[in-house]
């Protein structure tokens, strides 16, 4: 990287960012006149047409002191839109009734996707640009990386880290065993990685602990990698029971947003704990390290401690209680590049999920501009 090729790639994001957010945009302005309207919805609109408008206006870049400028404007987009997922996902829950379930859950994909996008631009140039200036450790001093690309992550350190961070919460929480293929190395996004084996390995071990409550002993969850050549695996295998639910017909519904296919959507409870994390103006960035900072904060503050939560099973293992949101970002996250999340469901056992991610260099992105 140098200041040619810095610059260029300040442009490419100052040019491709607003036409992505266009193509949002025209998408909530097909939605019917009842929903687009809906208060979450029109929030999300207002957020998106504001940003269109300042990138529009937003100069070339044509010097370092220019691109310095610009990486601040990024960061305060990208902190004013930190609160797109749960409003939307409010939004639409609300608005679930209006719309047939094939047509939410495109509409929501295509959102969401859009929006991981989005932010990878911006945050790959950000991270791009702290390193050419010295703000951050070049690759040689850390994991191996290229900005926010991770071109030597390896997946037993992740497994290994996620389950550490869950299992820190509190005592009784079962173990992870994790065998395969066990020096697999690939290129990759760490975030994107670490989210959703995060979410996976949380949801194995509620599911866990709520099945052998009371149990002297927890069986363990275990996590199985597989190295291929284009492509690498993941299973994950608990004995909680299985995905059996009156409020969904099959474990893939699972990652939808229409109620009619899940049930939880609207439930009081799940609406009320959208309404409060989309008030908060910190948002949801669909991170590891945002909920665990939120764990911290809490018990700084003199929160609920670990253990009570643990004792009640209330809290799910997540500052974000019962939304919704983890399984459908982590299936997001998964396919974005081309992979796959399936769940399969032995009820009154337990459940696998099968994992699926390419090596970065051999998939495109899997959006619609």
């Amino acid at each position: 990287m140098d200041e040619d090729r810095l610059i260029k790639s300040a442009n490419y994001v100052r040019t491709e960012l607003p036409v992505r957010i266009a193509h949002r945009l025209r998408d909530m302005q097909k939605l019917p006149f009842i929903v687009v309207t809906q208060e979450e919805v029109a929030k999300v609109y207002e957020l998106y047409w504001t940003a269109f408008e300042k990138f529009r206006q937003f100069p070339p870049i044509n010097t370092l002191e220019d691109n310095t400028a610009f990486c601040r404007f990024l960061s305060n987009i990208l902190h004013e839109h930190s609160t797109v997922i749960p409003i939307l996902s409010l939004g639409l829950s609300l608005a679930s009734p209006h719309l047939s379930p094939d047509d939410l859950d495109s509409f929501m994909r295509r959102m969401l996707v859009s929006r991981i996008s989005r932010r990878v631009l911006a945050e790959h140039h950000i991270a791009l640009s702290e390193i050419h200036s010295g703000k951050k450790a070049p690759a040689s001093q850390g994991d191996p990386h290229v900005g926010i690309i991770f071109t030597g992550l390896n997946i037993k350190r992740c497994i290994d880290k996620c389950g550490g961070l869950l299992r820190e919460r509190g005592n009784g929480w079962p173990e992870i065993v994790v065998d395969g293929h066990l020096k697999t190395n690939f290129a990759y996004i760490k975030e994107h990685l670490e989210y959703t084996i995060f979410e996976l390995l949380k949801n194995a071990m509620w599911a866990t602990v709520s099945q052998h409550r009371g149990a002297s002993t927890l069986p363990p969850i275990r996590a199985t990698i597989v190295a291929g050549t284009n492509d690498v695996g993941i299973r994950i295998s608990d004995q909680g029971g299985g995905l059996s639910n009156t409020l969904v017909k099959t474990p893939s519904d699972l990652f939808s947003f229409s109620h009619v296919r899940n049930a939880a959507r609207l439930q009081n409870s799940r609406i009320g704990a959208l309404r409060t994390v989309s008030s908060s103006p910190h948002g949801m960035r669909a991170t590891v390290d945002e909920q665990v900072a939120r764990w911290q904060q809490n018990l700084a503050s003199g929160g609920v401690h670990d253990t009570e939560l643990n004792a009640e099973m209330e809290a799910e293992v997540t500052p974000h209680p019962r939304i919704g949101i983890g399984l459908p970002m982590s299936n997001i996250f998964a396919t974005y590049f081309g992979g796959s999340l399936e769940l399969v469901s032995l009820d009154g056992w337990g459940t696998d999920v099968y994992l699926r991610l390419p090596k970065l260099g051999t998939n495109l992105e899997g959006i619609e501009v």
